[in-house]
């Protein structure tokens, strides 16, 4: 029967190899020092993220100030001069953009819903 005493023992390494054994076990605790510190500002940024963020909810998107009533479609009425010729229409938020011709000259016309009138009259004059 072996003895497992006299199996396990190793034998020392010669002093060059025992430098490198060493410098590898010091790159090593280096290395998971490093990488500690980089996991412990990870978490401190996650905490401190967490703890900043308000106790209420950031507001949703209004729709320009102004209710839509339930179960009908709001009824406004842009009253636009007259012979306006409408070439384009946009819309952005609770703003309509008429864009067309008025008298020969271009005109833009923004209607809001919210305040239920023309809240801006912009004439496009290009300069000769």
């Amino acid at each position: 029967m072996p003895q497992p005493d006299i199996e396990e023992q190793e034998e020392p390494l010669d002093p060059a190899m025992e430098r490198i054994r060493r410098k590898m076990v010091l790159l090593q605790l280096v290395s998971g020092g490093i990488l500690f510190v980089c996991f412990m500002a990870v978490l401190a940024a996650v905490v401190y993220k967490v703890a900043q963020r308000p106790d209420t909810p950031a507001p949703v998107a209004s729709t320009g100030g102004f209710s839509v009533p339930a179960g009908q479609p709001l009824a406004a009425t842009a009253e636009l001069p007259a012979g306006f010729a409408v070439q384009s229409v946009s819309l952005s938020g609770s703003q309509i953009l008429f864009y067309g011709l008025l008298d020969g000259g271009q005109k833009a016309l923004v209607f809001d819903l919210a305040a239920g009138r023309i809240v801006a009259d912009v004439t496009i004059a290009v300069p000769r």
